[in-house]
């Protein structure tokens, strides 16, 4: 009888594992007296090896992926036009429909309209503005600033895809007017980095 029972153990285990599990099977190895003996089997759930740094990288790709385009396209026209941008976004129709026109101001304040491809691969054209003020003005509101075009669309990239960055110094302060397909309009503090919502939007 004590062999019956150690066979149909070891048996039970086996199916088990097989399954995926862990078994342990617990006998009485005492003397038979008669009474039926008891068996308990333990069954290990399967181990979660998912790590932190795993879902860590899973999300930060997902942010890379949203807010790629308008990095691509605002260091496509920066690579072109060296300078500073000021902004950034896509246009609606024409010709271009589809590409990104991108505001650059060079060192003596000139600034020229980089159009890159919708994919952000190939610059399409490129024309210096008028000439008024704006490009000087623009550069001296960014005097003292810590955060960049890129990084303020990186800033609001998590909360959804970036379709347009701007500059905004109407009240006084630098920031970046940040569009979002689906999140709404998003503002950046240019010297903090802070992301807020903005309230006009």
């Amino acid at each position: 009888m004590k062999r019956t029972f150690a066979v149909a153990a070891v048996v039970t285990s086996l199916a088990l594992a097989a399954a995926g599990g862990t078994a342990l099977a617990l006998a009485d190895d005492g003397q038979d007296t008669g009474t039926a003996r008891t068996t308990r089997t333990v069954t290990a759930a399967k181990t979660d090896t998912t790590t932190e740094a795993d879902t860590s990288a899973k999300a930060d790709k997902a942010d890379t992926a949203q807010q790629t385009d308008i990095a691509k396209a605002l260091a496509a026209a920066l690579a072109h036009t060296p300078g500073t941008a000021v902004a950034a976004d896509r246009e609606d129709d024409g010709r271009d429909a589809g590409a990104w026109e991108v505001d650059v101001v060079t060192a003596d304040g000139t600034e020229y309209t980089v159009t890159v491809s919708p994919d952000s691969t190939k610059i399409l054209g490129a024309h210096r503005d008028g000439g008024d003020d704006d490009g000087r003005e623009d550069l001296a509101a960014l005097k003292g600033t810590t955060v960049d075009a890129r990084e303020a669309a990186a800033a609001v990239a998590a909360k959804g895809t970036v379709t347009d960055v701007e500059l905004d110094d109407d009240g006084g302060t630098a920031a970046w007017s940040v569009e979002t397909a689906k999140a709404g309009a998003w503002t950046v503090d240019a010297r903090t980095g802070e992301v807020s919502r903005d309230l006009d939007d």
